[in-house]
């Protein structure tokens, strides 16, 4: 007779707990025990050492081991094979995330139906029925000839289809609705979120077929399920954007095959999500005359170079002062201004600051440092900047401004947009004069304020 035991799962961590607490002694979050139930006799008691007769796995040495070329399968939109790292890997498994209706859906249905006519392909609907997703391909207008799907959540039977259909590419749709029957508890919830995860992922190591898996992001816009959800994967790219904007962007948060922190730029249409060529052009806005506190910065995601707009908003404040920032960090953005008072001259005290970086682009690097602070005082002194210049460079505590990495490539790309001066680090400065612009190079951030407020 089988013994069922009650035990209580962390939802954010899947750390396991005998009673009910109110905080997680683990990871510290609280009400985020859940009760589950864990059968003792449904696992099989690990075999001695000693009398263990199954396969043993060689040791050798790094050297004996041969190295097979990764194959790449290209996914039709090579925005999407940018963030990939140059496409689909064979046999990798791939996490998508996103907010409600921002377009998972449609880029992996986009993605199944190219890949279904160069090779076999699979896409597991467990949220819609079969008519649901007919109906999204017809209203893309895509070619469903050879398109395989199957409603189907659980993991077993989704492994047994796999194993009979060998297709190169599998997409499931989505992992919070898959369950594994080894487990007795809802599906969505930790433990069969990570259970069905591994056996998913143990598939694709052993058959060579890739997987995608959907992932549902909780309110403050993290994956839902436990951290490991995301160490199993391969691959974990996040949508950006708000849902009613036409602009959509996937930023590779881990990949094993390719760079980190590279950006896909998509635009939505009637017919789904189309790769935009140049993302420099979105985020730009030409004005017909130079306003105050603005500022274009040439930032770089992933390996691609990125002109972006920066605007910031310095006003008397009625009461306390706020420091707002939206695509930024807020806490760089009041480090930036208290060192624009010690070294820059330029005080913001008893103004209110507002700082938005155009497109809804999220900026993480320190690159972007020194164009907020020639924005912030721009819209400070009113003095507008002329339009076709361009900044970068960090800034740092002492007032010095720090050279960035890939400083050149960011030059090539202001020049390609017709930029006239360009104000960076002195240690990314070109060495030969390059015809048609103005290189300004400074090493301390009141040289940079002043060859700004006096162009």
């Amino acid at each position: 007779m089988s013994k069922v035991k009650t035990i209580y799962r962390c939802e954010q961590c899947g750390a396991d707990h005998t009673k009910w607490a109110g905080q997680c002694t683990d990871c510290g979050e609280w009400n985020s025990l859940v009760e589950a139930k864990l059968d003792t006799t449904a696992h099989r008691a690990r075999p001695k050492v000693s009398g263990y007769a199954g396969q043993v796995s060689q040791i050798t040495t790094l050297n004996q081991i041969s190295i097979s070329r990764e194959t790449r399968l290209p996914t039709g939109i090579s925005e999407f094979d940018r963030v990939l790292g140059g496409g689909l890997v064979t046999g990798s498994v791939v996490l998508i995330g996103g907010d409600p209706g921002i377009g998972k859906s449609t880029i992996l249905l986009q993605t199944a139906t190219y890949m279904a006519k160069a090779g076999a392909a699979l896409y597991v609907t467990g949220e819609e029925s079969l008519s649901q997703v007919a109906l999204r391909a017809q209203r893309l207008e895509l070619s469903t000839d050879h398109l395989k799907v199957m409603a189907e959540t659980c993991v077993e039977r989704i492994c047994e289809a796999l194993a009979q259909e060998r297709p190169a590419v599998a997409i499931l749709d989505s992992i919070q609705t898959l369950y594994t029957e080894t487990i007795q508890s809802a599906p969505g919830g930790v433990s069969q979120i990570r259970e069905s995860a591994a056996l998913l992922t143990r598939f694709a190591k052993n058959s060579g077929t890739s997987l995608f898996l959907v992932g549902h992001v909780t309110k403050e816009g993290a994956l839902a399920g436990p951290r490991v959800l995301e160490h199993m994967v391969d691959c974990v790219l996040y949508f950006e954007g708000q849902s009613d904007s036409r602009y959509r962007m996937i930023r590779a948060v881990k990949n094993r095959f390719g760079a980190v922190n590279e950006l896909g730029v998509f635009g939505m249409t009637d017919t789904g999500l189309k790769e935009v060529s140049n993302p420099s052009a979105i985020f730009l806005s030409r004005y017909d005359e130079p306003i105050p506190g603005s500022v274009v910065m040439v930032s770089r995601e992933g390996t691609r170079p990125l002109l972006v707009e920066v605007q910031a908003l310095v006003d008397d404040a009625h009461g306390q002062a706020r420091r707002v920032s939206l695509g930024m960090d807020q806490n760089r953005l009041n480090m930036l201004l208290a060192v624009m008072h010690r070294h820059g001259g330029i005080q913001t005290t008893g103004q209110d600051v507002y700082v938005n970086i155009v497109g809804g682009l999220k900026i993480t690097e320190t690159g972007s440092d020194l164009a907020v602070l020639l924005a912030c005082a721009s819209s400070l002194r009113g003095k507008a900047f002329p339009q076709q210049l361009a900044v970068f460079g960090e800034v740092g505590l002492s007032g010095e401004i720090r050279p960035v990495p890939n400083g050149q490539e960011r030059l090539k790309e202001a020049v390609k947009h017709g930029f006239e001066y360009i104000i960076l680090p002195r240690a990314n400065a070109p060495q030969k004069p390059i015809k048609g612009i103005k290189v300004i190079a400074v090493a301390r951030l009141h040289e940079a304020l002043t060859a700004a407020l006096d162009l």
